[in-house]
């Protein structure tokens, strides 16, 4: 069986999806593995991932808007709010959503589905760097 890992930076705008399919589609295909499976992590509190609709940019934009209902900014029975305010609503964010997927690797491609991709949820106002650490296991 082989292993196989690679650390993907992504540069976001601020808040926001921001789609890592074809980064991670990448660190597959340097895996060399045809048929396993492959764990995307996220090594940050304030940004997640999910795997959401790749066709329709009303898909995302509803996704960012019910995270934004969920836990929205300024809410005054927020504690963590040392940088900013949306330093709460961030981690909150994060909380329900996920900071690792696991997709199947088939053919020595990621098997999503026609419509799918996997994104990054920016959660902060800002622009950051993120790091996502990509581990490939399989034959």
């Amino acid at each position: 069986m082989k292993q196989h890992q690679a650390s993907i930076t992504v540069r976001t705008r601020g808040r926001g999806l921001v789609d890592v399919t074809p980064e991670v589609q990448a660190a597959v295909r340097a895996s060399g593995v045809r048929t396993g499976l492959a764990v995307v992590f996220c090594r940050h509190t304030s940004c997640s991932l999910v795997i959401q609709e790749n066709a329709d940019p009303g898909a995302r934009r509803d996704v960012e808007r019910f995270l934004e209902r969920l836990a929205p900014e300024g809410d005054p029975a927020y504690e963590h709010v040392a940088e900013g305010l949306d330093d709460a609503p961030s981690h909150l964010r994060s909380a329900v959503t996920r900071t690792s997927e696991s997709i199947p690797v088939a053919g020595g491609v990621l098997a999503l589905g026609t419509w799918q991709a996997l994104w990054l949820c920016e959660h902060r106002v800002r622009p950051h760097a993120r790091t996502l650490l990509v581990h490939v296991t399989g034959e």
